[in-house]
Parts: C-alpha cells; structure tokens; sequence
C-alpha cells in the first residue's frame, strides 16, 4: 500500500476494541477523523461547525446529502454530491469528479473534509475511491484503512458494488466480492489481497 502521503499508522489511532461499545457510537459519528494529511471524513453536523474547520485548517467541503445545506464561509470552497444514502443511488456517478477535487486540493496545499449524514456510508465510500485512484491501493485495503480511522463506517450494498466495480476499472482485478449469506450480501475479500 503506498502511505507516501497517508498518516502513520501511531497517528492517534485507537483500536475499536479498545474503546467502551455504549457511549463509543455516537462519539465515533460525531467526530471528524483524519484519513490523510489532507482527507478529512465527518457527519453534517460536525461540517457546519465552522470552528472546528478552522482548527483542521479545512479548505474544500465535500456534502454528499441530499438536505444539509451549504454555510458561506469565505475561503472555504464546496462540491455537492446529491445523492441519496440508498442502494440504487449512483454514487460512482461522483467518484472520479470527487477524488480529482481532493487531490487538486491537495496539491495546493488544503484540506478537504468529505461529509454525509452520518459520516458511515456516501462519505466513507467516497473517500475509498480517492484512496484507490489517487494512492493506488486496492479496495480491501482503501476499507481497512477508512474503518482504521473510523470504525463506525458502512457503505450500503449498492455502494460496494459500485466500488467493486470501480476497483475492477483501475486495475483490472478485485480484492473484494460479495457473498450471500442467510441474512445479507456481505463484502468479503479474496486472492493474493488477504495480506494484510
């Protein structure tokens, strides 16, 4: 995996079974955790906190909601994503237009903080593309690293395909299906990926 621009692995990273179950879920949602130096991935409420913006030093917002509407704050700029938390939705529609802003943003030296409703689904799923297009690693590793830094994460079904697919596009091969089981479809992983 390459973390030429990814954060260490001892960056403030507290393992999920470290951390107490009750109260660990809403703290884990209303929290803004870093993925890279420059990637950020928050809830709605949190990105409206115009406070915590400056102290991240955040300059692009990435809303991927349908409601939450945009603040005006000088100096920070906004890409909209409206697309629903549903499985049909298609949010691959964005992947590549969003995972250029971020590394456009990047490059000029900004932050971007990519949010949805909850920060778990259109969020996470957004910020996996960019880590497989722009870091080159594969969606097995994209997930493991998002969920590292925010365990609370998960895309709905449609998203994985939508990222299955997308894997598949950049490289040819998958590190992920999906399987069936009495419950649900379920993302697991398979071939030379299991390596981490």
């Amino acid at each position: 995996m390459k973390r030429s621009t990814l954060l260490p692995r001892s960056a403030s990273y507290i393992p999920p079974s470290s951390r107490l179950q009750s109260t660990a879920t809403i703290s884990l949602l209303s929290s803004v955790d870093q993925i890279t130096p420059s990637l950020y991935l928050s809830n709605a409420s949190v990105a409206r906190h115009r406070g915590l913006l400056s102290a991240k030093r955040i300059t692009c917002v990435i809303n991927a909601t349908l409601d939450v509407q945009r603040p005006s704050w000088p100096g920070v700029d906004y890409l909209r994503v409206p697309v629903a938390d549903l499985p049909h939705a298609q949010l691959s529609d964005y992947f590549d237009r969003v995972a250029d802003r971020i590394r456009m943003v990047e490059r000029r030296n900004g932050r971007t903080l990519v949010h949805c409703m909850a920060g778990v689904s259109r969020s996470a799923t957004l910020c996996m593309a960019y880590l497989m297009k722009y870091e080159g690693v594969t969606l097995k590793e994209a997930h493991h690293w998002v969920r590292s830094r925010r365990p609370a994460i998960c895309p709905n079904i449609g998203f994985w395909r939508q990222l299955i697919a997308y894997e598949h596009q950049l490289f040819g091969k998958n590190s992920v299906k999906l399987a069936e089981s009495a419950v649900d479809v379920l993302p697991v992983t398979f071939g030379k990926y299991n390596r981490m």
